[in-house]
């Protein structure tokens, strides 16, 4: 008998702030800047695309082009992203895990 599967979708597991901000949290914590993009879209999705473009200042299509796999959004268009969607950067050292 063959193993039934389901397809993964990750909006499914967005759909609050907490969710989204974990999510966020591991793929900054991966390092990789194309992940760390796609994960911003899958965010910026989940909140809602044309309100997130709207307050980062930039239009839907851009918005969806700068944070898919091949995308590679300007700094101003992260920070704009983060901060429609409520959420900083802040820096810490990289060590402090070991500690």
């Amino acid at each position: 008998m063959p193993l039934e599967t389901t397809r993964f979708d990750v909006q499914d597991h967005l759909k609050t702030e907490d969710e989204r901000m974990l999510y966020l949290e591991a793929a900054f914590e991966d390092g990789d800047p194309a992940l760390i993009a796609r994960a911003l879209g899958d965010v910026a999705r989940a909140a809602g695309m044309s309100a997130v473009a709207k307050e980062a200042g930039v239009t839907r299509e851009a918005l969806y082009k700068s944070l898919s796999e091949t995308g590679d959004p300007r700094l101003s268009t992260f920070f704009g992203v983060l901060k429609a969607l409520g959420l900083k950067v802040s820096i810490s050292p990289a060590d402090a895990d070991a500690a």
